[in-house]
């Protein structure tokens, strides 16, 4: 059972980086038939190469560690309110910029839990007296 299941993810996620492939390559040829990039572009350009990553990290470790997710909701954040642009409500951008931040937050503080400065033991490491 243990074997399917790892098969399974294997496949799913082979099919996630050939459809992440292929996204790139249509997204290249609307670029180029519209003959301009728009910095709305590079972040979905910038997404696509996050998920490779993930794709990629999941494939060696067997797991995610959660900044990428994090880091992934960030960019597309961003690039929606830029989408969005002067269409959008002023609120709306306070609330999707708090969103940001928080995400922002997470990831620091994901990434300062084993920090010495913070004086946070990790588990299997023990002070020795």
């Amino acid at each position: 059972m243990k074997n399917l299941i790892k098969n399974l993810q294997l496949g799913l996620l082979v099919l996630i980086l050939i459809s992440t492939i292929i996204a790139v390559f249509i997204e290249i040829i609307n670029m180029y038939h519209a003959k301009s990039v728009t910095l709305a572009d590079l972040l979905l350009m910038f997404l696509y190469l996050e998920v490779m990553a993930m794709v990629r990290v999941f494939w060696d470790e067997q797991s995610i560690r959660i900044t990428l997710p994090l880091l992934i909701a960030i960019t597309a954040l961003s690039r929606f309110i830029i989408l969005q642009g002067k269409e959008m409500d002023p609120t709306a951008l306070v609330y999707e910029s708090v969103a940001i931040l928080l995400i922002a937050i997470a990831i620091v503080v994901m990434r300062l839990r084993h920090s010495k400065k913070l004086g946070i033991e990790t588990k299997g490491k023990k002070n020795k007296l």
